[in-house]
């Protein structure tokens, strides 16, 4: 990551770190690093549903692999959402094929 300051310098790490910190505190959060923070971001977008591809991008890997690999662990629900996801697939189109029949007859 790469921080400038208003005047499109980059920031200094040390005066980085500090300013972040006292965001952390001020903002009366847990504290984190900035690492932790990109940590966080994508770990909630995996969360929240969002294309891989997309997280993978956002991040700059190299491969969606190495997003994948990082980030899925902490959905430890994956394979039960995909049955729910499977199994409202299902009855909807269980009801469209009612609606069909019916409209037919």
């Amino acid at each position: 990551m790469v921080f400038c300051s208003a005047a499109g310098t980059l920031k200094d790490p040390d005066n980085l770190l500090r300013e972040f910190a006292r965001y952390v505190e001020k903002a009366g959060v847990r504290k984190s690093t900035i690492h932790g923070l990109r940590h966080f971001h994508a770990t909630q977008l995996m969360k929240m549903g969002v294309n891989p591809k997309v997280v993978s991008e956002r991040l700059g890997h190299s491969s969606i692999e190495i997003t994948l690999n990082l980030y899925t662990h902490f959905q430890p629900n994956m394979q039960e959402d995909a049955a729910l996801q499977m199994e409202k697939g299902f009855l909807l189109l269980e009801n469209q094929i009612l609606i069909l029949r019916e409209s037919v007859q």
